[in-house]
């Protein structure tokens, strides 16, 4: 299984990101599909995950900015980032749980926003 991860960049505080994360291989059906992110000397943490049947959890941080998506024809994952702050500012990671179990990582997008 292969996570392939895009759309990090620099962006203005306020601005907007949309982040793309698509998996390729062995998938098997992606139970779960979940962004994280980590910044240098802390731990990695959960900024929004989504079900296969839809179903969404969010960061505290992300609540009414951030929107996670999926598209299961293309094993795709996005999540639209508005109104980011520069405490956003991390490497953000793309994750899927198999059902067939399984958890496999993305390499890592920078997404960097400055004040």
């Amino acid at each position: 299984v292969q996570l392939q991860a895009s759309g990090g960049g620099l962006v203005q505080a306020g601005g907007s990101l949309r982040l793309s994360c698509a998996a390729s291989g062995s998938i098997g059906g992606a139970f779960v599909m979940a962004w994280y992110r980590q910044v240098p000397g802390k731990q990695r943490e959960l900024v929004a995950a989504v079900t296969s049947g839809g179903s969404t959890n969010y960061a505290d941080s992300a609540k009414g900015r951030f929107t996670i998506s999926r598209e299961n024809a293309k094993n795709t994952v996005y999540l639209q980032m508005n109104s980011l702050k520069p405490e956003d500012t991390a490497v953000y990671y793309c994750n899927i749980v198999r059902t067939l179990g399984g958890s496999y990582w993305g390499q890592g997008t920078l997404v960097t926003v400055s004040s």
